[in-house]
């Protein structure tokens, strides 16, 4: 959801970057940014709400803009409800299944040195010594897909970035919480655990990064811009967000 009125720069309680605003039940994380001249306001993947603003913008024009939203807001947020994860616990035991860019590999307890998580012949093969503790056989799995799912990336930006004319940013594998990626100027970060989605779906999250290289927020300009470099991102959208319910993030079923 976006505006279209012009900043007053005149106005004395000017919003900062970083900072939470309160307007009555609801708190956002304010960001400001010198390319727009915008109000928008996004439900993030997590539920919390970010609310874009140009620079010079006035809390009395922010809390305005949000209390207009509230309707739109109020029907994000019986959605997010409606669509709320359905992410599995783990075990982490021999011949549990766990998907690789949507194929399904078993787990495999092995006594072998080297790396603790190795992909060999079809099997996820985890030394002991790391799966007797299922905390550090977390770690490992995770460290596991951060260097696999970075390998893959790196060789997967330079189309997307070309489709929509901006510089290859560096990419980083990471746990960023319950989001499956972010963007930041020069760098975008991609959650470990999307690599468990089909390649495609990587894709899509990919380019959903890289298109805030050029426009900040979710608005009109976005969409157009990330259909007209994927034509398909509808539909890969809609399968996210249905599929992404099912992906394992990292919990732990209790022992």
């Amino acid at each position: 959801m976006s505006d279209a009125s012009p900043s007053h720069p005149t106005d004395r309680a000017l919003l900062m970057d970083g900072q939470m605003l309160s307007v009555d039940s609801l708190a956002l994380e304010v960001r400001v940014s010198a390319r727009r001249s915008r109000l928008g306001l996004t439900v993030e993947r997590d539920g919390s709400l970010v609310l874009r603003v140009p620079l010079a913008c006035s809390r009395e024009r922010a809390e305005a803009f949000v209390r207009a939203g509230r309707h739109w807001l109020d029907d994000k947020l019986r959605l997010r409800e409606e669509r709320q994860p359905l992410h599995p616990t783990r075990q982490l035991v021999d011949g549990e299944i766990h998907r690789y860019l949507g194929r399904e590999y078993r787990l495999l307890f092995v006594e072998e040195p080297g790396a603790p998580v190795r992909l060999v012949a079809g099997r996820l093969r985890m030394d002991r010594s790391a799966a007797a503790d299922p905390k550090l056989a977390r770690r490992a799995l995770a460290d596991w897909y951060t260097r696999a799912g970075l390998r893959w990336a790196q060789g997967r930006l330079q189309p997307w970035a070309a489709r929509m004319d901006v510089s290859e940013p560096r990419v980083e594998v990471r746990d960023v919480g319950r989001r499956w990626g972010t963007h930041r100027p020069g760098r975008i970060a991609l959650h470990w655990a999307t690599f468990q989605l089909p390649f495609h779906l990587v894709d899509y999250v990919i380019a959903h990064e890289l298109a805030h290289a050029r426009v900040a927020g979710h608005g009109p300009d976005y969409w157009r811009l990330l259909r007209r470099a994927m034509p398909e991102c509808a539909r890969w959208k809609a399968e996210l967000d249905e599929m992404g319910r099912r992906v394992w993030m990292g919990d732990l079923a209790e022992q």
